[in-house]
């Protein structure tokens, strides 16, 4: 049997996919930057069902939204819900991390529920059913294969290395380690002495996601905790790791994604972290948040909004949202709406640092001016919000007679009424 060649391989080749046909309209992108990108890595197409999720350099910035149960909150029901939810409200891609009830029938009815590409990360499914001690190297590996049967777009796969572990011990950081996905992996290499299944097993790994062109995501095993953990030495190797393994995915026809500064980092820190991830990759950057506070606690989704745009605006490709249940609980419905709008306008605001403020923003202007209120839902990110809030005609009650851009366009502009 002939394995298909993967967008990276073609691009390579000098073939331009339909599926890179379609993203770069999306983007309005030249076909042949958008091939040129694919090739060196600076763009990766998540693909379902042939649909193109182009992430990466010059392309509008992307938001994945988390959903999953827990082991203490299990309603497949409603995390159904918010699937259909995040594709509703505009998310670019949905990451199930369930890890309570039936895990492979939750996969599968999020499949059912929507057409946007999902991302899972392999080894948490693998602790339920082994155990984080007694799973071993072919337990990991045969999930990771069975994730990428059962079609995912994207897998995220820690490869920390023993020496970051080694680094993280010696640093005073407050929150230490706060990466489920990196705590689960780095529990399997302490506990066996070994050293990190993905890096030892690479090239098979390579060969796993290259037979569905599954797009490798590098987790964050090392980020922040709070804005006072800064970046250290444990953290720096990871970079350094994370690139070095996506250059090799590069050259192995997989498509890759790196992780990084998510989680907590100081305000003044995260244009300056991007860049450093930046000039070691081109490789898209997927980034958590970040959280440039920790005091807003119930109100997450808004500091990370402040963060994602920063980070945005700096360079990172890819954001995964915050919810205002953030350091709580599974979040409702309805969080996972608010994080999602949050996160949405972070983009657009990121954005529009990197490429020129939008037409929508102008044209919502003017409509504004006209006070034309159904003109402006049209142009909103989130028309059902504002829609209740909004007159039907004239000022808004904030104002009321004393509208000032009414008065001045009666006095300023000699209009009449």
């Amino acid at each position: 049997m002939i394995r298909m060649k993967t967008q990276i391989e073609q691009a390579k080749n000098g073939i331009v996919t339909p599926q890179m046909k379609r993203a770069a309209r999306f983007e309005g992108m030249a076909e042949e930057t958008m091939r040129a990108r694919v090739a060196d890595g600076s763009v990766v197409l998540m693909i379902r069902d042939d649909i193109p999720t182009a992430i990466g350099y010059g392309c509008k910035t992307k938001i994945n939204v988390n959903l999953g149960t827990s082991s203490a909150s299990i309603n497949p029901a409603e995390e159904i819900e918010k699937a259909i939810i995040a594709e509703r409200f505009g998310a670019d891609t949905v990451s199930d991390l369930s890890m309570g009830g039936d895990i492979r029938g939750i996969r599968r009815s999020i499949f059912a529920n929507t057409t946007l590409p999902i991302t899972t990360v392999p080894v948490y499914q693998t602790v339920i059913e082994q155990g984080m001690v007694n799973m071993t190297c072919d337990d990991i590996l045969d999930m990771l294969r069975q994730h990428v049967k059962e079609g995912v777009s994207s897998v995220v796969l820690h490869c920390i290395e023993k020496a970051a572990l080694e680094k993280l011990k010696k640093q005073e950081r407050i929150l230490g380690m706060v990466s489920k996905g990196g705590s689960f992996t780095s529990v399997y290499m302490l506990s066996n002495g070994v050293e990190n299944p993905f890096i030892e097993n690479f090239d098979e790994v390579l060969e796993i996601l290259r037979s569905n062109d599954v797009v490798l995501s590098l987790g964050n095993t090392m980020r922040s905790g709070c804005i006072h953990d800064l970046q250290d030495g444990a953290q720096m190797q990871e970079v350094t790791a994370n690139a070095r393994l996506a250059a090799s995915a590069l050259e192995g026809g997989v498509q890759t994604i790196i992780e990084g500064i998510g989680g907590h980092v100081q305000a003044a820190h995260i244009a300056e972290y991007v860049q450093y991830h930046k000039q070691r990759s081109p490789a898209p950057l997927f980034v958590a948040g970040p959280l440039p506070t920790d005091i807003a606690l119930g109100h997450d989704h808004i500091a990370g909004a402040v963060g994602a745009s920063m980070a945005s605006g700096a360079g990172a490709d890819y954001l995964c949202y915050i919810t205002p249940a953030e350091h709580l609980k599974l979040p409702s419905p309805e969080q996972v709406k608010e994080g999602l709008m949050a996160f949405r306008i972070a983009a657009h605001i990121g954005d529009s640092i990197k490429y020129g403020v939008s037409n929508s923003d102008y044209e919502l202007a003017k409509c504004r001016a006209r006070m034309d209120w159904d003109g402006q839902l049209e142009y909103a990110i989130d028309c059902e919000k504002p829609k209740s809030m909004s007159p039907a005609e004239g000022p808004c009650t904030m104002c009321g007679e004393y509208c000032a851009i009414k008065i001045m366009r009666q006095y300023l502009f000699e209009e009449d009424g």
